[in-house]
């Protein structure tokens, strides 16, 4: 996802509007059906379902025209959650209930929001106000969209880790999680030959959510599996941006659909599955050769063939 800095200036508050586990049932026939679940239970359990949501980047022209028009549109579409981005910041409380109240009208579902740096500093108007409204949408995953502007070398890097590491403890106490959204910039290595990627992960508790947009990972040219596995339970979400090597201008980089590129997905969620603890799934595209909600469209019906054949 691009910095959301550059887009937070084009959406008005008032116009923008977005929407983000399943508990498994078990079912037991008497003290013997316990027992046998006991067992074994790896064998009984149903396979965890992992919601497929939307990253709100996606359609960011429709949400500007028609934002009420757009949670709908989406929740037709067949998406089970959205992504806010930074814009939600400047929200009321109460333009935040009404997004709820439609959220649940429509039966989406918000489990994290992307923000700016001021959600993770302390005070009322910065990380209370975060905490306030997160809690009204029902999410639980604070990610840091972007690191504040000058974050270069890796003494900025460990300083900013022990920023977020001070906010992981003071947002547990509300029920919630912080994390961190990568770039494609954070897979380079900084002074000393460790990337980005890398500092963060060890200088942050393992709590701290590494929320994984696959498509800058790709285009760095960092193995994904390789990262998830480095990461175990970390990668509680994944943005399922595809990329392709080529031009733009030739429908290629961030322009192709989610499976039209070269990443390697059944890999990538097998790994995310069984390692990373992934618990949903956000798809998010820059721009396609089609419309917003298309593209949305398209991207999802493919996800959805994807999961039915692996």
């Amino acid at each position: 996802m691009k910095s959301a800095s550059s887009s937070a200036a084009s959406i008005d508050r008032r116009h923008f509007l977005a929407v983000s586990g399943v508990l498994p049932a078990v079912l037991a026939a008497g003290t013997s059906g316990l027992s046998a679940l006991a067992a074994d239970n790896s064998s009984a359990e149903a396979p965890k379902k992992r919601p497929i949501g939307l990253e709100l980047y996606s359609v960011r022209g429709e949400l500007m025209r028609s934002p009420f028009a757009t949670l709908k549109a989406v929740a037709k579409i067949g998406y089970e959650a959205v992504e806010f981005y930074a814009p939600y910041f400047s929200w009321s409380p109460p333009m935040a209930k009404d997004i709820r109240s439609l959220m649940d009208d429509e039966g989406l579902r918000c489990y994290s929001t992307h923000n700016h740096f001021d959600s993770f500093k302390p005070g009322e108007a910065n990380m209370g106000k975060a905490i306030e409204l997160n809690q009204i949408l029902g999410a639980r995953h604070l990610i840091l969209s972007s690191a504040p502007n000058g974050t270069k070398g890796i003494e900025d890097w460990k300083r900013l880790c022990g920023q977020l590491t001070t906010a992981v403890e003071q947002l547990k106490a509300h029920g919630l999680l912080a994390g961190f959204h990568n770039h494609q910039t954070e897979w380079a290595a900084l002074d000393g030959g460790s990337r980005v990627m890398d500092v963060i992960a060890a200088n942050t508790p393992k709590e701290f959510v590494l929320q994984f947009d696959v498509g800058t990972c790709m285009e760095a040219g960092a193995d994904p599996v390789a990262w998830i596995k480095a990461n175990p339970g970390r990668i509680r979400s994944l943005h399922l941006k595809d990329w392709a090597p080529g031009d733009s201008k030739l429908e290629k980089g961030y322009r192709v659909l989610f499976g039209e590129g070269v990443t390697p997905w059944k890999e990538i969620l097998a790994a995310a599955e069984s390692v990373g603890g992934a618990e949903f799934y956000l798809m998010e595209q820059e721009g396609s050769r089609f419309s917003e909600y298309e593209t949305a469209e398209k991207c999802l019906a493919s996800w959805k063939a994807f999961r039915k054949a692996a």
